[in-house]
């Protein structure tokens, strides 16, 4: 097939994609509860992304098909009860007192959502903290003061990143774990205490992930991402040990990405500072693209420390929304994963023997990342269509131009990070100047770069 004729068939695919409803179902007792997903309306007739809960905790989805004129709850119901089966949990330990940091850019309405939900948490001790990163107006500093003054702590970084705008917050948090999630997401009420309390059960824990699951599938884009894997890690509970090297993760600790995501992750907060936090020439808003929470989750393993990934501990993520944006996220997935694997080598060069006897294998790990994914048959040569976020089955074909923007976002990574190291002093350069102009002979602690290009502030610790 020609490339434009092929490209035309896959906007055609594209465009085919039907919009998805989101819900939930509880199966506790007899009565289950279904209801709509946050901010989703009613479950009606059609195709629904379901999130299946025994005892208020993730088990599972399932994609159930919903006839006209069926009782939703009945047909959701009976398909739940068969693909989730009984679930054993235990009681998770008491967790400790844990900060919340969430970097925002100019984005106050969908901050408002964040923080409404986090405020909602049944955690029994925490801090919220804003960082508002490199903003050029008001709003995100009005809004705290104005709906949110006496239970969010506000925080300005002038740096543009979001690594920076992290270790921006990591300074100001009196917490014994700090955890982040962004802007755009809703908390479940239990995610602050379920990410939180594996640190009170295991002392050597340096890091725990959670689920994030889509709020909404009403776009071609966001059931596309979904239909792929998007942040889904699955819903067995697992710890890495770098002490004993999983059998099943022969990259490891270098795919980082299977370790979970930055909308969902939390640290000990000693141990993220004695790493010197994220290298801040990674992430959103740097030409490196992204990379950042990648970076923090391998200099936590490399320090001996291990990293926890829980299911039950979920955030529902406001998915992009359009064909461009699924363009910029899939250039920006690859860069920032070589962006940060060349930060964790020029940050910590003892790493690097173990990267290079591990290079072939990620290069071949890397073709199978970025390869065209078909859809699964659905005529026994595959398992056929399934839920999105299953990572072992595909609703819909991964189209050739986002695997050729990953590859070549990929090739760029490196040389985004060095750009943005370089820019990065360049802005910390000017931000001193400027401060130093705006209030000569003032005594405040100025902002530096640390051994590992944390910014901080000097005595903060």
């Amino acid at each position: 097939m020609a490339r434009s004729a092929r490209a035309q068939e896959e906007i055609r695919r594209f465009l085919d994609i039907g919009a998805v409803q989101v819900a939930e179902l509880d199966l506790d007792g007899d009565e289950a509860v279904l209801r709509p997903g946050p901010g989703s309306p009613p479950v009606t007739h059609g195709e629904v992304f379901v999130l299946v809960r025994r005892g208020g905790r993730p088990v599972g989805t399932l994609l159930g098909q919903v006839p006209e004129g069926a009782d939703p709850r009945a047909v959701l119901v009976e398909r739940a009860r068969v693909e989730c089966g009984p679930a054993v949990f235990g009681e998770p330990a008491e967790p400790p007192f844990t900060s919340v940091v969430v970097a925002t850019r100019e984005r106050a309405g969908q901050l408002a959502r964040a923080l409404d939900s986090l405020l909602a948490q049944d955690h029994p001790r925490f801090e919220i903290v804003v960082v508002d990163n490199a903003p050029v107006t008001d709003g995100t500093r009005e809004l705290i003061e104005r709906k949110y003054a006496e239970r969010v702590r506000y925080v300005c970084e002038p740096v543009p990143g979001l690594a920076g705008a992290h270790n921006a917050g990591l300074d100001a948090v009196r917490g014994e774990v700090v955890a982040f999630t962004d802007d755009d997401v809703v908390a479940d009420p239990r995610w602050l205490t379920e990410l939180s309390a594996p640190f009170a059960a295991d002392a050597g824990l340096g890091c725990c992930t959670g689920l994030i699951l889509p709020a909404r599938l009403t776009t071609p884009a966001q059931v596309l991402l979904e239909s792929h894997g998007a942040f889904a890690k699955g819903f067995t509970p697992r710890t890495y040990d770098p002490a004993r090297p999983p059998c099943d993760e022969p990259l490891f600790p270098f795919t980082a990405g299977r370790f979970g995501s930055g909308a969902n992750m939390a640290f000990r907060t000693a141990v993220l500072r004695s790493v010197g936090g994220f290298d801040p020439a990674t992430g959103a808003g740097t030409a490196a693209r992204g990379g950042d929470d990648l970076y923090g989750f391998v200099r936590v393993l490399a320090q001996g420390h291990r990293l926890r990934y829980t299911p039950y501990a979920l955030v529902w993520h406001h998915h992009r929304e359009t064909w461009r944006d699924l363009e910029t996220q899939a250039y920006g997935y690859g860069a920032g994963l070589t962006a940060y694997l060349t930060a964790v080598l020029v940050n910590r060069p003892a790493l690097l023997p173990a990267f290079l006897a591990k290079l072939p294998r990620g290069l071949a790990h890397a073709r199978t990342l970025t390869a065209v994914r078909e859809t699964d048959a659905a005529d026994g040569t595959g398992p056929g269509p399934g839920t999105p976020g299953d990572h072992d089955v595909r609703t819909h074909p991964w189209p050739r131009r986002l695997s050729r923007l990953q590859r070549r976002g990929m090739v760029y990574g490196p040389v985004g990070y060095l750009r943005a190291r370089y820019a990065l002093r360049a802005a910390v350069r000017e931000h001193t100047a400027q401060r130093a102009q705006t209030a000569p002979g003032a005594q405040a602690a100025p902002r530096t770069q640390t051994a590992h290009g944390t910014q901080t502030s000097q005595g903060a610790r």
